[in-house]
């Protein structure tokens, strides 16, 4: 089923015009005709379907109709990551929204002091955006940074269940990612693993250590791994 993203402001009315690069994708790559359904979203979590009512050379037009499933997980998880390099940031964000997370945050840390430029992070914003409709989301995740250090404890503040990745901590021993609330984070370090200051740091503020076993995984790796394990559905 074919998913768009739509202004809140048209996607709360009867009607929506479609033009430019969301034409071309569902009149020209798509071949959706008038009487086709899709489903549109604001990308805050609402979803409603729609049905093509006419196409012409430039534009098309939808109707408007009710909602539709959100396909939203019920639990909200936020990704801490350490900065990596901007190509593999971008692979991190379009499989992370996916899997169905609500925020990527990216932060500097001793070993991945890096920041991104505005262009950069527009880029990880459209490839959220575009992740979103693939999946058939209905919000589009956040994608913020890169954030201080100092930054931190603020970024945790309402996410109550919290780990961090850390190459010590055991993989087995029961389910390392129980959940109590309705909310966590993950915080996922650099290649070179957290400081020691960070991981006591992270240890005061209530995150767990967590381990994925015995191989070394690349930061986007061990992210979407982490992410999965939460967000799994439960038998």
């Amino acid at each position: 089923m074919t998913t768009l993203i739509l202004a809140p402001d048209t996607f709360a009315g009867a009607e929506a015009r479609v033009e430019g690069d969301a034409y071309r994708h569902l009149f020209r790559a798509r071949r959706l005709a008038v009487g086709d359904r899709l489903r549109v979203v604001d990308g805050a979590g609402r979803a409603r379907w729609a049905e093509v009512s006419a196409v012409d050379r430039r534009s098309g037009s939808l109707r408007l109709l009710e909602p539709a499933p959100a396909n939203e997980p019920g639990y909200r998880l936020e990704l801490l990551v350490a900065t990596p390099k901007p190509e593999r940031a971008s692979w991190l964000v379009e499989k992370a929204t996916e899997i169905g997370v609500t925020g990527v945050r990216f932060v500097s840390s001793e070993r991945s002091p890096r920041s991104f430029g505005l262009g950069s992070l527009e880029r990880l914003l459209r490839v959220a955006a575009a992740a979103t409709e693939q999946s058939g989301r209905s919000r589009v995740p956040a994608v913020t940074g890169v954030h201080r250090w100092a930054e931190v404890p603020a970024l945790l503040e309402g996410l109550p269940d919290r780990w961090f990745l850390h190459p010590q901590a055991a993989a087995g021993g029961g389910d390392p990612w129980r959940r109590g609330g309705a909310a966590g984070a993950v915080l996922i370090g650099p290649e070179g693993g957290w400081s020691e200051g960070e991981a006591q740091e992270l240890g005061t503020l209530g995150c767990r250590p967590v381990g994925l076993g015995e191989r070394v995984l690349r930061v986007e790796t061990a992210a979407v791994v982490a992410a999965a394990a939460v967000l799994a559905p439960v038998p």
